[in-house]
Order: C-alpha cells, then sequence, then structure tokens
C-alpha cells in the first residue's frame, strides 16, 4: 500500500484541517462561519495549503491559523 501523499490525494488531509481554522477565524473575527470558510478558501494559505510541495498539510490547525495571520 502506498501511502505517499501527493497533489493527486492531498484533498483528503485538506477538510478536516480546513474546519479546524475555520473555527478559530470564526471564534476570532465573531463572523459566521460560513464567512469565516469563504475567507479562508480566499486565502494565500489555502492556496498553499492545496500544493503538497508546500508542505502545509504537516502544520496542525494553530500552525495554519498563524500561517493564514500572518500571509492572508
Amino acid at each position: 500500500m502506498n501511502r505517499t501523499i501527493t497533489d493527486k490525494n492531498l484533498y483528503v488531509l485538506l477538510p478536516g484541517k480546513v474546519t479546524a481554522v475555520v473555527a478559530f477565524i470564526a471564534e476570532d473575527k465573531h463572523v459566521h462561519p460560513l464567512d469565516a470558510l469563504r475567507a479562508f478558501y480566499y486565502s494565500n494559505t489555502y492556496k498553499n495549503l492545496e500544493v503538497e510541495k508546500t508542505k502545509l498539510w504537516h502544520y496542525g490547525p494553530v500552525a495554519l491559523y498563524e500561517e493564514y495571520e500572518e500571509v492572508g
């Protein structure tokens, strides 16, 4: 069984990470979760998270939220 993360299977890891980051954004910014989700999806952090070679998928939710706060 091949357990290597590639651009073709990275999508499997993203929902759990996105959900946690969006919860942080919604709570911190006092916005509706759907607005937080939109903000995160349109951010540079999410764009980089979708690219395997950035290795952002290694980050936990707190580190991803910090990256979002710094980079957008």
